[in-house]
């Protein structure tokens, strides 16, 4: 074989050491697969082959530039039964990551070893597919029904530790080669091959109790509950069965579902990387300061201790302190008490942790956020504090959600210094950042943001300055939408059905009540001098407001709650209330189809979305449906609102947008990518 092949054969006596060289993560391209295919031939005459992979990694699953084309020759089902089959016994040395095909390939070996620490798992239904190599129907001959289950239909991934006691390992070692070595030595009977061994599966009760459960957790996706299907055929011989799942495998490849999965796996590490940053250098960040210890900061305030930070939370006096710290501590043990830290890790986040009435404490930081009430004046005398003990190099972020960071830093001196944050609550779990650039922002600052970000483990889309940035300025078309659909013929159950079948955690009126509608009351009331006399205003939500109707902590808001409940109920009071708004004003209710409801909203949110990259204001599409997805629960499964719109068709969409414009003249601009989309199909 040629050096420069991702496989390699090296004959050492009587043991054949097959290595895959294929950064970054030795994926199962062709290339690879073929060099695995001439492997087998090549190892003929050995004791034993050993299979290790260069690298970080063992193979962390397929090559999914791959999966948009026809499937390439040879196909790892068949490599990996020559593996199985080979005259040659195959022990594979496993480490990092054994994901997908790699695990899939390491079920054809006869042993398995793995390096302390070594993580296992079946991800296909991440990106909407079964396996398509065996996964299915090797995983439960190997480690059982039940752990197959959690590895291809939860994507749950095993330690080498849990896998030893599952069977699905045959060592942990700490040095994988000369634990090969000696095994050769003295090489014990070949085992069984996996496919050829027994398999109990699902009682038909068991399985439709487990399909209840996956689909109830799976809102809509389908992948969960047709990688359950696919372990279930490992009751039928392996010829049989393996062939039902290399068809369904390449079927769900070509499907919607696993296309905007993709789509969301590629958009994740694209976002990553705007253009804005290019060639920047991030600054290195040890210590960060967090000014305002409510819900939003604490959490910020955790999710930068856990990323190894030191952090000093500032509050307005000592008692605001103590709570803070209070808050932050909660926090801290929460994740200690899951299993998520340990008791020294604990210990050593909370060491690098001080609550203080004082800003002055804060003067060595390199970077201060901002994470106080949503008012202009509140923020600026922050900065102005700020200012005055910081070094003039530190870097300053708001975490504002609406407002115009330049009247923020206004009076600030060395404004390329300053950006904005804007975390998404509760920060320590939300994987959504925006970072929002200004005019003044130097780019190694902006760098710096997308860092911290990668850091904490969370998603940093870019955004231009505008009300809302992408997330709010989208979600604000939303609920103007859904409230017009309330005036025009609605109920709020209604609209929050038809949303929740579509696959949202909630719809917009159960997210208002859980969030507070006096927030968004509050931005309303901000942009009443600026807002358009022609635009559309509906009231009935300002209404609820006025009668202190804010939502679950008030115990009433479009719903009503039982005490301690947080489960919404209809009120007949807010449904007369919205029927007699209609009557008032003039409008002749009608009704509403689920699918109707859905196609308004997305439209509205995919036309908003395309308006927002015209503008400037978002990098590309891609962007938007990142943001909508991490920081608003739009389903992954769905891509985002515009790949979403991409697959029904712009067309399709810009009609429906058309539709709702026309009924509200005045309100709505038709975004350009829309517009074009209407005039190619009249031309």
């Amino acid at each position: 074989m040629a050096n420069d092949a991702p496989v390699t054969v090296r004959k050492d006596g009587d043991i054949a050491w097959v290595t895959i060289d294929s950064p970054p993560v030795n994926a199962t391209s062709q290339a690879v697969r073929a060099g695995l295919e001439g492997a087998v031939e090549a190892v003929k005459g050995a004791r034993l082959a050993v299979l290790a992979c260069a690298g970080r990694t063992f193979i962390a699953g397929g090559d999914m530039s791959e999966f948009d084309g026809p499937a390439a020759l040879p196909h790892l089902p068949d490599v990996v039964q020559l593996i199985e089959d080979s005259e040659v016994p195959f022990l594979a040395l496993l480490h990092g990551t054994v994901l997908g095909g790699g695990f899939e390939i390491a079920m054809g070996c006869a042993w398995r070893f793995a390096a302390p620490g070594t993580k296992f798992g079946l991800p296909e239904v991440n990106v909407g597919i079964i396996p398509g190599a065996g996964g299915t129907q090797r995983a439960p001959r190997l480690i059982g029904m039940e752990a197959a289950i959690e590895m291809a239909c939860n994507g749950r991934m095993y330690s080498a530790e849990d896998m030893l006691t599952l069977g699905g390992v045959d060592r942990v070692e700490v040095d994988l080669e000369a634990a090969a070595r000696a095994f050769a030595a003295d090489l014990p009977e070949r085992p069984v091959a996996i496919s050829a061994r027994a398999c109990d599966v699902l009682s038909d009760a068991d399985y439709a109790a487990k399909a209840a459960e996956i689909a109830k957790r799976a809102k809509g996706q389908q992948s969960p509950l047709l990688n359950l299907e696919a372990l279930q055929w490992a009751a039928l011989p392996f010829a049989e069965g393996q062939p039902k799942e290399r068809a369904r495998h390449l079927e769900m490849r070509a499907g919607a579902e696993s296309r905007a999965l993709r789509h969301a796996f590629f958009a994740e590490r694209q976002v990553m990387k705007p253009m804005a940053i290019a060639g920047a250098t991030p600054r290195d960040l040890s210590h960060v300061a967090v000014v305002g210890g409510g819900l939003m900061g604490a959490g910020i305030a955790a999710s930068c201790l856990s990323a190894g930070l030191r952090v000093t939370l500032i509050e307005r006096s000592a008692a605001e302190a103590s709570a803070a710290q209070g808050r932050v501590e909660g926090l801290v043990a929460g994740a200690l008490k899951r299993g998520k830290i340990s008791q020294s890790q604990y210990d050593k986040q909370m060491t690098a942790f001080a609550a203080v009435d004082n800003y002055a404490a804060a003067s060595g930081v390199d970077l201060a956020i901002e994470a106080v009430f949503e008012d202009l004046a509140v923020k600026q005398a922050v900065f102005a504090d700020l200012a005055k003990h910081l070094s003039q190099d530190a870097i300053l972020a708001t975490n504002t959600s609406y407002l115009d960071p330049q009247e923020i830093f206004a009076g600030i001196p060395n404004k390329a210094r300053c950006l904005g944050l804007h975390f998404f609550s509760p920060a320590h779990v939300m994987k959504l950042v925006e970072v929002v650039n200004t005019p003044d922002t130097d780019p190694d600052v902006l760098a710096t943001g997308f860092q911290l970000a990668k850091r904490l483990r969370k998603i940093a889309v870019l955004s231009g300055i505008c009300d809302g940035f992408i997330g709010n300025r989208m979600l604000s078309a939303y609920r103007r939408e859904a409230e017009y659909l309330l005036a025009d013929g609605a109920l709020p159950h209604e609209v929050d059905a038809a949303m929740r079948g579509f696959g949202m955690p909630m719809g917009p009126f159960e997210l208002q009540d859980l969030t507070g509608l006096q927030i968004a009351w509050a931005n309303r009331k901000r942009q009443a001098e600026t807002r358009d006399p022609a635009e559309r205003y509906e009231r009935i939500a300002d209404t609820l407001c006025e009668m202190g109707r804010l939502g679950q902590r008030s115990g009433k808001g479009w719903y009503a709650y039982a005490e301690g409940s947080r489960t919404p109920e209809r009120d007949a009071a807010v449904e007369a209330l919205i029927v007699d708004y209609s009557a008032d004003r003039g409008i002749t209710r009608r009704t509403y189809t689920e699918q109707e409801i859905c196609d308004r909203l997305l439209a509205v949110y995919a036309n908003e979305g395309a308006r927002i990259v015209e503008e400037g204001i978002a990098e590309d599409f891609a962007a938007v449906d990142m943001v909508k997805l991490h920081g608003y629960g739009f389903p992954r499964w769905r891509g985002g609102p515009m790949h979403y719109a991409a697959q029904v068709g712009w067309a399709a969409m810009a009609r429906v947008m058309a539709e709702v414009a026309g009924e509200s003249p005045g309100s709505w601009a038709l975004a350009d990518h829309l517009a074009r989309a209407l005039e190619g199909e009249t031309e």
